[in-house]
């Protein structure tokens, strides 16, 4: 068998063929800059449209196919496919450079058992005063709490499988409740849970252009009257379903 690489870059991807290939030259870019070796993988999640052959012809190290639509699934498909010792998980619409992901590396090197980064937001020119709100509130919350946005999320092999992965229970928060199981184990094992700030990764902001300020308020304070919704993809359809364009 192949020696296995340092670690895994996973991409869960569902009907991403608009955004995946400016992701994926972004993470060719940054492995090439790092001195560890590293594989790619892509998780088709039951896409429609040419997300795998995207996937393809980019030259990705590994695709493989999750039947059923949902993110936390997807994303611990991808990790069960893994070889690496570090695991970095991706968004299909966000973008990594180099420095960023050298400073995750350093991170998992260096004692801590995992984190995520800030996140900064592609084309933000359009968007209102509640979604700038939202943006800036997110920033305080996820290094104040060090809790990591599912956009960009690392952490050790040992340590997700000591705490069985994303929850597959739930449709979406899989991340915070990663992160908050994460920092459990980090502190039983002398390691720490750590917040990027510089650089950030960057992301798509097409949900802010998709649905209004007050739409995505009033979905923030469903979810914190009734928390258990994240248990039901009907109720979590703003991470799943798109508007017609």
């Amino acid at each position: 068998m192949p020696t296995p690489p340092d670690y895994s870059i996973i991409i869960p991807a569902y009907n991403e063929e608009a955004e995946l290939p400016a992701t994926l030259r972004a993470i060719h870019t940054a492995m090439l800059a790092q001195r560890l070796t590293g594989e790619c993988i892509v998780v088709d999640n039951n896409s429609t449209d040419g997300t795998t052959a995207i996937a393809t012809a980019a030259g990705t190290d590994l695709v493989v196919f999750e039947p059923i639509n949902q993110i936390a699934r997807a994303r611990n498909t991808g990790a069960q496919a893994s070889r690496g010792k570090q695991l970095i998980f991706v968004d299909a619409d966000t973008r990594i450079s180099a420095e960023l992901l050298a400073e995750a590396l350093r991170q998992l090197a260096t004692g801590s058992c995992g984190g995520g980064a800030i996140i900064e937001f592609e084309n933000t020119q359009q968007i209102g005063v509640l979604g700038r709100l939202g943006i800036a509130t997110w920033r305080r919350i996820s290094t104040f709490t060090r809790t990591a946005a599912g956009s960009f999320f690392f952490c050790r092999r040992d340590a997700f499988e000591a705490v069985r992965g994303f929850d597959q229970k739930l449709y979406a928060s899989e991340e915070v409740r990663l992160s908050r199981l994460l920092r459990k184990w980090g502190r039983a094992h002398g390691l720490s849970f750590d917040i990027i700030t510089q650089p950030a990764a960057r992301t798509s902001a097409r949900k802010l252009h998709w649905y209004s300020g007050p739409k995505m308020l009033s979905l923030v304070f469903f979810m914190m009257l009734l928390p258990i919704a994240v248990r039901s993809r009907r109720l979590c359809g703003f991470w799943y379903k798109r508007p017609v364009q």
